[in-house]
């Protein structure tokens, strides 16, 4: 997967998580995009890491597992960074 496509990816999963994530998010959409790309990232180690598959392209699959690693990055910011 191109590296265009896994900054698309991660804009999307970074905005899905900020959008799942109850609470004050005090990151702004700057930290939203830097966390959903490396979520994107994350996600697909986490996921062939446990077996559910990876980021391959663009489809449903990989949106669900970079938006979960982005909420994962999310949340350990909220909780430990700030």
């Amino acid at each position: 997967m191109g590296i265009f496509s896994w900054i698309i990816l991660g804009l999307i999963a970074g905005a899905l998580a900020k959008w799942l994530m109850p609470g004050k998010d005090d990151g702004g959409w700057f930290m939203t995009m830097v966390l959903g790309i490396a979520g994107a990232f994350v996600g697909g180690w986490l996921g062939s890491f446990v077996g559910l598959g990876s980021v391959s392209g663009i489809n449903l699959g990989s949106l669900i597992t970079a938006t979960l690693g982005a909420f994962v990055l999310l949340f350990v910011y909220n909780r430990f960074v700030r």
